[in-house]
């Protein structure tokens, strides 16, 4: 799990506030799953994500070195939920997890608006997305999916592709988690009533 401070970190933070009850931002933005120690000694994850590299795009299911998360300043916060797999759910995982891969299964704005509209109206979240299309997979509804196939459901009652990386990690599943934090997206809103309701007060 990663948060940060980004364009589209931000967004995706203040919008989880709806699964608080006093509308706290959700600390997380994106979820992958790790895929291990590769031949090269660096680990690897699956997760479906954009990236811009000079002249090349990657837009959806992926596999990336975890040292992109090194980067303090983009990413404020990191988590590692570990779930003690058998060795068969890993293997069930990284197979469905490489085959999203190898078949270019997209990243979708779409959806993420979809899962947006559900936040608001929670009644709409047991349900099928209103956006959703075929072939498309955002981050959390990534973890989602691979998990459900290895018969791990993260966020039970919540349709797939209305999950939000906050859904992931308040997960009831046993697990232990593993918690590195910088900083976190906060509501410049909240920061500047908090600094106005101050102000007053030594007035």
């Amino acid at each position: 799990m990663s948060g940060g401070v980004t364009l589209i970190d931000r967004p995706i933070c203040r919008a989880e506030r709806h699964l608080d009850t006093n509308e706290t931002w959700g600390a997380w933005s994106h979820a992958f799953l790790f895929q291990g120690r590769r031949a090269d000694g660096h680990h690897w994850v699956i997760e479906s994500d954009l990236q811009i590299h000079r002249k090349h795009i990657q837009f959806g299911v992926q596999e990336n070195r975890i040292s992109k998360y090194f980067d303090e300043e983009l990413y404020t916060i990191l988590a590692v939920l570990d779930f003690g797999l058998t060795e068969e759910q890993v293997t069930a995982l990284v197979c469905e997890g490489l085959d999203l891969v190898a078949n270019r299964a997209r990243y979708s704005f779409r959806e993420l608006l979809g899962t947006l509209i559900a936040l608001r109206r929670p009644e709409l979240r047991s349900r099928n997305n209103v956006l959703a299309r075929q072939s498309s997979l955002y981050c959390s509804a990534l973890v989602q999916h691979l998990f459900r196939k290895a018969g791990l459901d993260l966020a039970p009652g919540l349709e797939l592709k209305n999950t939000t990386p906050e859904d992931l990690a308040r997960t009831a599943a046993p697990h232990l988690t593993y918690w590195l934090e910088r900083d976190r997206a906060k509501s410049k809103i909240k920061e500047f009533k908090a600094r106005l309701r101050t102000r007053l007060k030594r007035n």
